[in-house]
Formats: structure tokens, sequence, C-alpha cells
């Protein structure tokens, strides 16, 4: 029932925003070719350009967190030899794209975009996320909907207080509720078309959804009891 219900939503929806594009100042590539040039480049400079915060939940080995939407990105990212590969990515593609262009700008010459971002290198199997809670995109929604998770689905944007507010909270709950409940994050900025197929029109959002019977969504920075007895209620599990 819970995967009927979560397709009625999804009819129409294109899966656009997990696409790579090519550009002429860069190259975007996806993740198994992503991750083999960085095996064969000596002392790969791999940029992180996404927040502190889904830097410390997850990154790849040996990257730099450099925050496109920080203080000073250019003057932390010129300091890197522009003769020799930079590779960049995120959470989708949307920052590292931009980010790319903006090396293309200060004159970097052989620049890699991770295709989809994050999410398409967890799709590829390429690394174990260091943190319970990922990102989601259309493409691993899509692939959700086929399998028996008890899953919670935080809808948020990095510029959300709010947002920031509750992200310590779902860490707990990821800990202390591991094994049982499936917790998934979506960056309403990056995935627009996916936010509104839920008709999110405020954030933080929660989609709860259990097993079995129909998902049910929460709105606001809830407490911690809050939200776990809306678990215990919706999703049927407790600690």
């Amino acid at each position: 029932m819970r995967s009927a219900f979560l397709n009625l939503l999804f009819i129409g929806f294109l899966f656009t925003s997990c696409n790579g594009q090519t550009n002429a100042k860069y190259e975007s590539i996806a993740a198994v070719n992503f991750a083999e040039k960085i095996k064969t480049t000596s002392q790969a400079a791999i940029i992180d350009v996404r927040s502190p915060e889904e830097f410390a939940g997850q990154h790849i080995d040996n990257a730099i967190n450099i925050d496109w939407n920080g203080d000073n990105f250019e003057g932390k990212i010129g300091k890197y030899d522009k003769s020799k590969p930079i590779f960049v990515y995120c959470m989708s593609g949307g920052r590292s794209k931009k980010a790319a262009e903006k090396l293309s700008e200060l004159g970097f010459s052989k620049i890699y975009e991770l295709q989809g971002g994050i999410m398409k290198w967890n799709a590829a199997g390429l690394s174990v996320p260091s943190n319970k809670i990922i990102g989601m995109c259309s493409q691993e929604y899509n692939e959700l909907l086929n399998t028996d998770k008890i899953v919670l689905i935080d809808f948020y944007a990095e510029w959300c207080g709010p947002c920031k507010t509750l992200a310590p909270i779902l860490e707990q709950l990821s800990d202390e509720y591991e094994g049982k409940v499936d917790i998934y994050k979506i960056d309403t900025e990056a995935e627009q078309e996916l936010a509104a197929a839920f008709g999110i029109r405020s954030i933080p959002s929660m989609l709860f959804c259990p097993m079995e019977g129909q998902p049910e969504m929460a709105n606001g920075a809830l407490p911690k009891a809050e939200l776990e007895r809306i678990m215990a209620d919706v999703l049927k599990v407790t600690k």
C-alpha cells in the first residue's frame, strides 16, 4: 500500500535532476569514471563544495571541504595548483557545476565534476556513508519504492534555520533506531521537482513511510519526543 500511495504522488515526474550535463569548460563524468580518474591521479585534489554539515555526514575519502556558498570560495580554491587536475562534487550536481565553471574562469585547466554528485556515487556502490542519513534524488527515491524499508524522509534546505535545528535530532534518531528505520534527506533546492511532487510548501517537512499503511507528513522542527511519538504511531517502531 505504501508503494502504491507514493507512486501516485510520483506519476508524471520526470527524472531530470540526477542527469549530468557536459560543458566544454570542464568534464562532467559518471561516478565510476570519476572514481577511476581519482585513483589514477597522483595526489588528486578532491573538493567537496557542500556545507560543512553535509561534509561531516559523508564525503569521499581524502576530499577537502570548501563550501560553494561559504565565505571566500575563490580565495580558498585559488591556493590550488591550476595546472593540475582538480575534482569537484556536491550532493546532486547543482553546486559542483557552478563551482566547476568558476574554476574554469579562474584558470584551472583540468576540471572533473562528479555527474549526479554524492548521490550517484552512493548509487554506484562506491562508498559506504559515514552517516546513516544520506541524501536522496529522484532515482534513489524510485528505487526505494521497490523495497520494504521503514523510512523517514526529511525535506530540507541549506539556508533553513529550523532545518539546521532539526538535523542533530535526526542524527540521534538515526543512531538510536539503527536497523529499524532508514532516514533520508532531500534537498528541496536541488530536487525541486521531487519536492513539488510531494506538495512541499514549508520546511522542514518529514514524510513517515511505514512498511504497511499510508505514509504521513509532519511539518516543522519538532522536538525529539514528538518525533518518537510519530515513529511509534505511524512507523510502529520503538527503541
